[in-house]
């Protein structure tokens, strides 16, 4: 069933998306890795009527004996935890992360299958590239360069799709008289044979409830816009202004008609750091609180790992040294243009910067009343910078019961956020029609 409010999704991570987290006084030990926790936060977005929660990937620590044992880096392996958490929820979308440069196509087709299947038609793929020594290491690989890992991504996410359409939809047969399981004819082997990939298949599970589970990508590089456009229905991003937001809006949904495409086929949902008050006051204690458990050592290492240069060694206190060509980076180069134009715009020193994306990561940021977050959500949407946002707790459990409890109201109040659920699947939340089955040639 279409619907015409903002979308949003839950960006759960533990202990909460601000880098000193893990040492608030509300946030303990045993809450980290938890399942009963983390059920709880669920639990609390799906009776907020959150869309889906979305579940990022480090594959690797990025382990740096210096600063290593000073951050948060345990985290359970998504697919994993999302199995769990179908389990003991059912309206909520189900997004996880999964790698096509550390990855096989079958492998990954088989996994999102299987989930929606688990989950009544919840989940959802994100796919993203990796890049990294580190994950390199991991792997005993060469880390590959940034244009062949999105060669390589978008063939992947073709042979993915190809995988989940193996089975039409009326395959089995299920004549206990006959003795006839399911219909041959109706299975197809997809032999792929490409640049990275030769895969036969079929897949060894039925199409998925969704035809597809919901694919998400959320690289905003020239790279990453193009497989946007190409296959994504949900994009999560990350800029500072509406200015920005509407020229990625404008120039991905532009993107689209090459490859036949509606713009109505994707939705884009920023980043979105909100430190909820009741009071702007409230709100500002709350965030120099989580600003003050920084270690200098530590932020100078976040602030190295998000640009891909090592900052190591500057007084914290000055600025940026002079930085790579955008070229040169073989990293999220998104990510690293959108730090060095705030680190201009604003002439921030590296402690400030460092304590500007300590949070939100190069995501909007946003301290304040519920009434002044829902005038930048109202904002942002209305004037074609998001289609809804990606929300993005300080810290646990209160990062996200406060936006349950004071912002939600507030958007359903201008009637910018739905009140109940409608329809059964995350594409009939997210407003997504249900993909055509290249073999049945309908919608089905």
């Amino acid at each position: 069933m279409a619907n015409t409010h903002m979308k949003l999704g839950l960006f759960l991570t533990q202990p909460g998306h601000h880098v000193a987290a893990w040492r608030h006084p509300e946030v303990n030990k045993d809450s980290v890795i938890n399942f009963n926790f983390i059920k709880h936060q669920l639990l609390l977005a799906e009776q907020a009527k959150f869309d889906l929660v979305f579940l990022g990937d480090g594959i690797v620590t990025g382990y740096d004996k210096s600063n290593f044992g000073k951050q948060a880096v345990a985290r359970f392996e998504p697919l994993t935890l999302l199995s769990s958490l179908a389990a003991v929820t059912e309206h909520i979308g189900l997004i996880g992360t999964a790698s096509t440069t550390y990855n096989e196509p079958y492998s990954v087709a088989r996994m999102f299958a299987s989930l929606d299947h688990l989950s009544g038609g919840r989940a959802g793929w994100n796919i993203v590239t990796s890049g990294g020594k580190e994950i390199a290491d991991a792997y005993n690989g060469v880390e590959p360069l940034h244009h062949e890992r999105y060669k390589r991504a978008n063939e992947f996410v073709d042979v993915v799709t190809k995988l989940w359409d193996s089975w039409e939809d009326d395959a089995i047969v299920f004549n206990q008289e006959t003795g006839q399981y399911l219909d041959t004819n109706k299975v197809h082997p997809i032999q792929h044979k490409g640049e990275h990939f030769s895969v036969k298949g079929p897949l060894n599970i039925t199409r998925p409830v969704q035809g597809h589970p919901v694919l998400v990508q959320a690289g905003s590089s020239e790279d990453g816009q193009e497989l946007a456009a190409r296959y994504g229905e949900i994009v999560f991003t990350a800029w500072q202004t509406l200015e920005e937001a509407q020229a990625f809006y404008k120039s991905l949904k532009g993107r689209m008609a090459k490859y036949n495409r509606d713009a109505s086929e994707l939705k884009i949902m920023p980043g979105l750091y909100p430190v909820v008050g009741r009071t702007e006051e409230e709100a500002k204690a709350k965030h120099q609180q989580l600003l003050d458990l920084i270690p200098d050592e530590v932020g100078v290492a976040y602030l190295s790992a998000h640009f891909g240069v090592d900052l190591t060694g500057y007084p914290a206190d000055g600025p940026l040294p002079e930085l790579p060509e955008i070229s040169e980076i073989n990293g999220i180069k998104s990510r690293f243009q959108l730090l060095k134009d705030l680190a201009d715009r604003e002439n921030l020193t590296i402690r400030q910067l460092y304590q500007r994306i300590a949070g939100a990561r190069g995501h909007k940021e946003i301290v304040g009343t519920p009434e002044q977050i829902a005038d930048l959500m109202q904002e942002w949407v209305e004037k074609q910078g998001a289609d809804g946002f990606n929300i993005m707790p300080p810290i646990l459990p209160s990062g996200i019961s406060d936006f349950a409890e004071l912002v939600i109201p507030e958007l359903q109040k201008r009637g910018l956020f739905r009140t109940e659920y409608e329809g059964n699947t995350l594409r009939d939340r997210v407003s997504l029609k249900r993909p055509v089955s290249r073999y049945t040639g309908s919608l089905v």
